[in-house]
């Protein structure tokens, strides 16, 4: 008797699909690889949840880093996360929120994403997201494959072109997330309240609502988080507490919170 062939669960996710459909067909030409595809976020969540259902969960996802961020007419795509109204509250805006959202829901299969460019900013925020690799698109099927396999024996993968400045990436990101957490330790608990309601979206008149304060009182706290965080803006002071890791306040019953932006794709799978 022959040794069973011990097969590698693939999923393509992809926006553009002559490449999702390319790549997987050239994938399936091989013995041991069951290969498909989905052309959005939404719809790659969707296939995850049916295959382990079936129980014949994937074991590795490709996804496109630019998956869902759409290009002007006659242009290149933009540069972060489109707001298009067809995608429901709370599915992956892009490639690495994808990446994301598979390692916190299902932390045993293996991402790697697929970039048209080598570009260390965003491949150093996909290994942060959880991605075991980052491959460029124009790579051959062996490198493909290659990479496949490695990420399985739980190794990482990055062109070597991209180490240094992947690396640079890290650290200045470690060195900036330090900093802002040591100034978000500065405020008062009611001030760290009032900064993730500030995350969350919530106006001055909401945050009065929510915390049972007076809006005066509400602008107090406003003011004092802002110069705490040295910072003069509401944004600026999202992104830091962001960088810092706080986290928006638990919506209520029934509320959106700004950050739910949605995206339009096509379902391949």
């Amino acid at each position: 008797m022959g040794v069973p062939v011990v097969r590698i669960r693939v999923l393509v996710v992809d926006d553009h699909r002559i490449f999702a459909e390319s790549l997987a067909a050239a994938l399936a030409a091989e013995p041991d690889v069951d290969v498909s595809a989905a052309g959005s976020g939404p719809a790659a969540l969707r296939c995850l949840e049916r295959a382990a259902a079936e129980g014949r969960g994937y074991d590795v996802l490709l996804v496109d880093a630019e998956l869902g961020i759409l290009a002007p007419a006659g242009g290149r795509r933009a540069a972060g996360p489109v707001a298009v109204p067809d995608r429901p509250a709370g599915a992956p805006a892009d490639g690495i929120s994808l990446v994301a959202g598979v390692r916190a829901s299902r932390p045993s299969v293996r991402t790697v994403v697929l970039a048209e460019k080598d570009d260390p900013r965003r491949a150093a925020l996909a290994l942060q997201a959880g991605a075991c690799g980052w491959v460029a698109k124009d790579c051959s099927l062996q490198r493909l494959l290659a990479v496949i396999r490695g990420v399985l024996r739980d190794e990482t993968h990055l062109p070597p072109a991209l180490l240094t400045g992947v690396l640079r990436e890290l650290l200045a990101d470690r060195k900036h997330r330090s900093e802002s957490e040591q100034l978000v330790e500065s405020l008062t608990p009611r001030e760290r309240e009032v900064l993730r309601c500030m995350v969350a979206g919530l106006g001055r008149k909401a945050v009065a609502e929510r915390l049972f304060l007076s809006p005066h009182t509400v602008r107090t706290h406003m003011q004092n988080v802002l110069g705490k965080l040295g910072v003069h803006s509401t944004l600026a002071a999202v992104a830091l507490a962001r960088r810092a890791g706080v986290g928006p306040a638990d919506p209520e019953p029934g509320q959106v919170l700004a950050g739910d932006v949605v995206e339009r794709g096509s379902q391949l799978a």
